[in-house]
């Protein structure tokens, strides 16, 4: 997975990145403005972020992440043990909150139910019957092994791990494309047409105006 880290503790942060690069890409910073810019380049699979930083703070981050439709899970690692953060970190968009010092195993196991709940593994389970392994960029339903392109596979790891929501063409063309080999929205919404046929329409649904839902 790729990881933006968030900490201006050195030493943790040092701790960390040793750690997490063993199995993980990570990007680390100290600011909360060049995450911010970290976060605009790269597309993330994970964030974890510091509540504190010097030039601000990580529940003000994910609430502009989260205002640009940035759905990417976010993990905060904090030094307060009051509720109030842990309710403000909720509230701005948080998937989980592990308090200092902890453990390295402890971090390794939310990291695991962040890749469960938000089919970040290699091999997902999208829907009963329907295997998909993003990595191979093959789906795999019943005997029969369908091989997509890297664009079908990045639009359909896209749709998955946002399926709470309604996704727009739009959306899309941004945040998998570079700006100067963007296609047109119809040769988008024909890439979803195949891959309605690969999974299901019953699991892309067309959300008439508005774009495209994984169910």
């Amino acid at each position: 997975m790729k990881i933006l880290l968030l900490e201006d503790d050195t030493v943790l942060a040092d701790i960390l990145v040793d750690f997490l690069q063993e199995e993980h890409s990570v990007s680390h910073t100290y600011s909360m403005k060049k995450a911010l810019l970290l976060s605009e380049e790269t597309d993330y699979d994970l964030y974890i972020f510091d509540i504190n930083v010097p030039d601000g703070d990580g529940i003000s981050l994910l609430k502009e992440l989260r205002s640009f439709k940035d759905e990417t899970p976010t993990i905060f690692i904090t030094a307060f043990h009051d509720t109030q953060h842990l309710k403000s970190a909720f509230e701005a968009g948080a998937n989980d909150f592990i308090k200092k010092p902890f453990d390295l195993e402890e971090l390794t196991q939310r990291i695991e139910n962040i890749k469960r709940h938000f089919g970040l593994s290699s091999l997902v389970e999208i829907a009963s019957g329907i295997e998909f392994d993003t990595q191979n960029h093959i789906i795999k339903k019943e005997d029969i092994s369908l091989h997509l392109s890297n664009k079908q596979s990045e639009s359909l790891h896209y749709l998955y791990k946002n399926r709470h929501r309604v996704v727009s063409v739009d959306e899309m063309l941004q945040n998998l494309w570079q700006f100067d080999e963007m296609p047109s929205g119809d040769a988008v919404r024909t890439l979803i047409k195949d891959l309605r046929k690969y999974v299901g329409k019953e699991h892309i649904l067309n959300i008439r105006g508005e774009g495209y839902r994984f169910e």
